[in-house]
């Protein structure tokens, strides 16, 4: 049991900072929220925790507007298709890798990590999503990223610290490779799946770049490419701020742009709470073992 001591100068100091962090993180986020949620006549100079006028008008013109349904419903099916294609193709490259048997097995790891600081560039891979007939599809946003290195080599290094003898028990009772995969380590990997859940859904819900070069039809962008151009570019050609079904709310600008940018931020918020808690144990025991 630990017993109380006193705090030194060090102690308040980590102490303080934290807390600032925190707070530098946490305001701007609330910040945005209280403008999503004010009318059009608000300061925008002004710094505050509340809105002093509630009005949800800036939500209802952002969620009827077709551009934002669209790349909603875009982000949404690509991350749901990404990250499930993504996990199986990470188990299935890690799950080998973490066997000593497997034949050439750190040549096969060397091989894969290398890509992990060259690759095509640029040019290279947009001629090759050309030439592969992708572009404006939801694969050109999954396939040329669909295992990432680092998640396969935690994933790798979680696998190898699972024990042999479980899946020696389960071949003598007649699995093969993959129930062995399906039933026995898939679920006592569940930290790792989680972790990497967590990674790849994030990635794919925030990734935008790929989408504003590989998407030339402005309804199968995504929800960030939409954000950006209502946040860089205006409101006047992506949200018509002027028409309104309810006369006695008003809207600008501004107070759009933060909705919108609340629209794209909510969603993978609330995902994050129902894996928080294999996060720490799947990293952890995931970077350790190697």
């Amino acid at each position: 049991m630990i017993t109380g001591r006193k705090w030194n100068w060090f102690d308040w100091l980590n102490s303080l900072f934290m807390i600032a962090v925190c707070v530098a993180m946490i305001y701007p986020f609330i910040h945005m929220g209280s403008l999503s949620l004010s009318t059009g006549n608000v300061s925008m100079t002004q710094l505050r925790l509340l809105p002093e006028e509630m009005t949800l008008a800036n939500y209802k013109k952002v969620l009827t507007n077709d551009f934002v349904l669209s790349g909603f419903v875009n982000t949404l099916t690509r991350t749901v298709a990404g990250t499930a294609l993504s996990l199986l193709a990470t188990v299935f490259t890690a799950y080998p890798l973490a066997k000593r048997y497997f034949p050439n097995r750190t040549f096969w790891t060397m091989f894969i990590v290398f890509t992990m600081f060259f690759s095509g560039g640029l040019i290279p891979n947009y001629l090759l999503v050309k030439s592969l007939g992708l572009m404006n599809t939801t694969w050109a946003l999954i396939l040329p990223g669909l295992i990432s290195t680092f998640s396969m080599i935690i994933a790798r290094n979680y696998f190898m610290s699972l024990p042999d003898s479980l899946e020696e028990s389960a071949k003598i009772d007649g699995a093969n490779e993959l129930s062995v995969l399906f039933k026995i380590i898939i679920p006592i990997s569940m930290p790792i799946i989680a972790t990497l859940t967590l990674w790849t859904a994030v990635a794919h819900w925030n990734a935008w770049f790929d989408s504003m070069i590989y998407m030339t039809d402005t309804k199968k962008h995504v929800l960030q490419v939409v954000m950006r151009r209502v946040v860089l570019e205006g409101t006047q050609d992506m949200v018509d701020v002027n028409t309104l079904d309810d006369s006695n709310a008003t809207v600008n600008p501004e107070t759009i742009k933060a909705a919108t940018v609340m629209v794209t931020i909510i969603p993978i918020i609330m995902f994050y709470p129902f894996l928080q808690k294999y996060f720490v144990k799947g990293v952890l025991v995931g970077s350790l073992k190697g």
